[in-house]
């Protein structure tokens, strides 16, 4: 999370919270050591007003919802949501107007729940281009609050063996009552027909054993 300031503010240096602690920590000891301790505290504090997901991942053409809650003092400011890499530079889709009234932007919706200290965003129709950086924020004199958000929209995988029929077609029963023909006249003379002449002269052999004594 970090704040938004306006370009160019003392307040928007300030970017030293949570996911950018690494970028902002960095500037911060270059270029905001002079601020006084009293804002670079209350910038710190501002970090912990409103948290959300890190990450959140939707099929295309399909919907997700962003759920990011924020102190209880924030209740009546306006929410919004916010497309862009860069903090300062981002777009605002759409925002409330500080009360708990549906609002709707094209494929972008926003709800703030007071009674839950949260507010949740929903995108719908989900496109491959939708994949970006936003930013769950809050509207405030100043310095706005807010915290990154990563959308990820994905392809679902589809068979391309699932739209062939699954049972046997005509053609592929025809070759299989071929197949199944050759291997039963294989099958007949050299199996069948050797089997057949060996029973055949046991039952004779055993004729002639029993005739035998007879004749005697």
């Amino acid at each position: 999370m970090c704040r938004r300031g306006e370009p160019g503010s003392a307040e928007s240096a300030a970017e030293v919270c949570t996911d950018s602690v690494l970028v902002g920590g960095a500037r911060s000891w270059e270029g905001t050591m002079w601020l006084p301790g009293a804002l670079l505290l209350l910038s710190l504090a501002g970090c912990f007003s409103i948290q959300g997901p890190k990450h959140v991942q939707g099929r295309e053409q399909g919907s997700l919802t962003v759920q990011c809650r924020y102190s209880p003092q924030w209740t009546n400011y306006q929410k919004w949501w916010c497309r862009g890499r860069h903090w300062r530079t981002c777009h605002i889709l759409v925002q409330t107007r500080g009360s708990e009234q549906e609002e709707k932007q094209g494929r972008v919706s926003i709800v703030d729940h007071q009674r839950d200290h949260s507010f949740t965003v929903t995108m719908e129709k989900l496109q491959r281009d939708d994949m970006d950086t936003y930013w769950c924020g809050i509207k405030k004199s100043g310095t706005d609050l807010g915290t990154r958000v990563r959308v990820t929209v994905y392809t679902e995988r589809t068979d391309a063996t699932s739209s062939e029929p699954v049972g046997p077609t005509a053609h592929s029963l025809e070759m299989s009552s071929g197949s199944y023909k050759r291997t039963h006249y294989v099958l007949l003379v050299f199996l069948k027909v050797p089997i057949l002449l060996v029973l055949v002269s046991v039952i004779l052999w055993l004729k002639g054993s029993q005739r035998t004594p007879e004749e005697q």
